[in-house]
C-alpha cells in the first residue's frame, strides 16, 4: 500500500518542498516509479499468507523503498536513518513521512530484512531498465572485476574463536536454565577463566621460542578442555530437551528456541574444536573447512594479493560494468573460485540483461585464457581485450601494443574506481546485515544505490544542457 499526505499538512507541504537538494530530487522522480513500488511490495507479502490483510501495522511499501535507498546513499546506520528522518524536513518529504510518526529502528531492521534478496535483485533489474530507457547504459561495452566483501567479524584465531563459542553455549545455557526447575540445569560460567586463557595464548604468541611454544600448547590445552566441557552440557541439555526430561516452569515456547540455538552452535563449536587441534598440535594450516566465525559461519578465508591486506573474510563479489556507470549485475560468489571461470557467465548475464552482448568485453589478466577469448568471440563479441599473463609472444605483444587495445584497457580502469565508489561511499566494503542473505542484500543496495545516483546525475546533467540551449 502507499500513504497518502494528511490534509492538515497540505498547507505546511508547500514550505517543506522548497527545501531542495538538486541530487535527491532526481532520486525521488526516478523511485517514483510503480514497478519500484510494486517489488517491495510483494516482498512485504510473503511474511505470511495474509501479511495483505491481517498483522501489526508496518510501513508503506512506497516510504520502505525511500528510506532503504536513502540510508545506503547517505552511509546511516539504522539509528542514524531514524535519528535525521525525525530532525529534517528535507528527509521526511523525500521519504514521504512528512508529518507522520517516523518508525523505530528495530521497525526498519525487521522490513529491511523482509525484502530480502530476491526484493533487492528486482529493484536492481528495474533500475536497470531505466537506465537503458532513459539512454544512460546501451550495453555495447562491458568491463568486469571482482572484490571481497567483509564480513561484520573480529578477526578469526582459533583463541578467539573458541571463547567465543563457550560464551555463546554458556548464555544460552543460563537462558535455559531461568526457564526450568531450579537446579534442573547446572551451568558453571568458564567466561572469565576462558579469557585468561586468551590472554596466555596471546602472550606466548609474541614469541618464537621452544618455551613459548610449550606455553601456548599448554594454554590451547586448557582452553580446549573448557570448550569441550560446556559442549558436553550443551548436548546433555539437547538431549534432555528432546526427551521431555527437562522440567520446565516457564515458557515452553522460550526453551524450544534456545533448544534450536544450541542445536545450530553446537557443530559449529565441535568444527572449531577439531581445527584448532590440526593447526596446534598437528601442523595442518590448511583444513578443509575451515570456519572463521561461529556467528557468520558462510564468510570464506579469500586472498586477493593485497599488500596491505593479504587476507580477507568474508565473500568474494563480481561486478559486472556498463556505460554510464551503471553496474548491471553482481553476483556473490560461494568459495573462492578463479576470476577466470567467470568471463564468459558475465557475457552470458549481460545478454540475458540487454538482449545482446556487448560490442566489446574487458577484464584483468586474472580473467585471462585463451578459452575465455575464443568463447567470448564465439559468443559473439567483437572486442575481446584481455591481457595476457606471464610472457608473451611477438605475435601477442603486437596484438596488445593496438590502439584500440590500449584504449579498451585505460577504460577497464574505471571499474577500479567504480569499487571504490561503492566501497567507501556506499557501505559496500563491509555486511553490516547478518548471515548469508544479509550479505547479499547489502551487496544489492550498495548497487542500487550507485545506479540511481548514476542515472540522477545524468538526468541532472541532460537538464542543464537542455536549459543553457534555450
Amino acid at each position: 500500500m502507499t500513504r497518502q499526505t494528511s490534509l492538515f499538512y497540505v498547507a505546511f507541504e508547500h514550505e517543506a518542498s522548497l527545501i531542495k537538494d538538486d541530487l535527491l530530487d532526481e532520486v525521488d522522480m526516478l523511485l517514483d516509479d510503480e514497478e519500484l513500488v510494486d517489488a517491495v511490495r510483494q516482498a512485504l507479502a510473503k511474511r505470511s499468507p495474509r501479511s495483505r490483510m491481517t498483522g501489526r501495522q508496518g510501513i508503506a511499501a512506497d516510504r520502505l523503498l525511500r528510506c532503504a535507498v536513502l540510508r545506503q546513499i547517505k552511509g546511516w546506520s539504522l539509528r542514524e536513518l531514524q535519528r535525521e528522518l525525525r530532525a529534517s524536513l528535507l528527509y521526511r518529504h523525500f521519504t514521504r513521512f512528512d508529518h507522520d510518526r517516523i518508525p523505530n529502528y528495530t521497525t526498519f531492521c525487521r522490513c529491511f530484512a523482509v525484502i530480502g534478496e530476491e526484493g533487492v535483485r528486482s529493484i536492481h533489474t528495474r533500475v536497470v531498465e531505466k537506465a537503458q530507457h532513459r539512454g544512460v547504459a546501451s550495453g555495447r561495452r562491458l568491463r568486469t572485476d571482482s572484490t571481497v566483501v567483509e564480513s561484520n567479524i573480529h578477526y578469526p584465531t582459533d583463541s578467539a574463536l573458541l571463547a567465543d563459542g563457550l560464551r555463546v553455549l554458556t548464555r544460552t545455557l543460563g537462558r535455559v536454565a531461568e526457564e526450568c526447575a531450579r537446579g534442573a540445569v547446572k551451568v558453571i560460567d568458564h567466561k572469565r577463566a576462558a579469557k585468561y586463557r586468551v590472554l596466555e595464548i596471546t602472550r606466548a604468541a609474541k614469541a618464537f621460542t621452544e618455551r613459548s611454544r610449550a606455553r601456548l600448547k599448554e594454554g590451547y590445552g586448557k582452553l580446549l578442555g573448557l570448550t569441550r566441557r560446556v559442549v558436553r552440557e550443551a548436548e546433555q541439555t539437547c538431549t534432555k530437551i528432546r526427551k521431555g526430561k527437562l522440567r520446565v516452569l516457564g515458557s515452553a515456547r522460550r526453551v524450544a528456541v534456545l533448544s534450536a540455538q544450541l542445536d545450530h552452535f553446537v557443530p559449529l563449536v565441535k568444527r572449531v574444536i577439531t581445527q584448532t587441534k590440526a593447526r596446534v598440535f598437528g601442523g595442518d594450516v590448511h583444513v578443509d573447512g575451515k570456519i572463521v566465525s561461529i556467528f557468520e559461519e558462510h564468510s570464506q578465508v579469500i586472498r586477493k594479493g593485497k599488500v596491505a591486506k593479504p587476507t580477507e573474510f568474508g565473500r568474494l563479489v563480481r561486478l559486472d560494468e556498463v556505460e554510464g556507470g551503471i553496474v548491471s549485475n553482481y553476483d556473490v560468489k560461494e568459495g573462492n573460485p578463479a576470476d577466470a571461470l567467470d568471463f564468459l557467465p558475465a557475457i552470458e548475464a549481460h545478454k540475458t540483461i540487454f538482449g545482446r552482448v556487448p560490442d566489446m568485453a574487458t577484464a584483468d589478466r586474472g580473467y585471462f585464457s585463451a578459452t575465455n577469448e575464443r568463447g567470448a568471440k564465439e559468443l559473439g563479441v567483437r572486442n575481446v581485450v584481455l591481457p595476457a599473463r606471464g610472457p608473451s609472444s611477438k605475435a601477442r605483444r603486437k596484438v596488445q601494443k593496438q590502439r584500440a587495445f590500449r584504449r579498451a584497457l585505460r577504460w577497464r580502469g574505471g571499474i577500479e574506481a567504480r569499487i571504490g565508489t561503492l566501497k567507501h561511499r556506499y557501505g559496500m566494503d563491509r555486511a553490516r546485515s547478518k548471515g548469508d542473505c544479509g550479505i547479499k542484500r547489502d551487496v544489492g543496495w550498495s548497487v542500487v544505490a550507485n545506479n540511481l545516483i548514476a542515472i540522477a546525475r545524468h538526468d541532472s546533467k541532460k537538464s542543464r544542457a537542455q536549459r543553457a540551449k534555450t
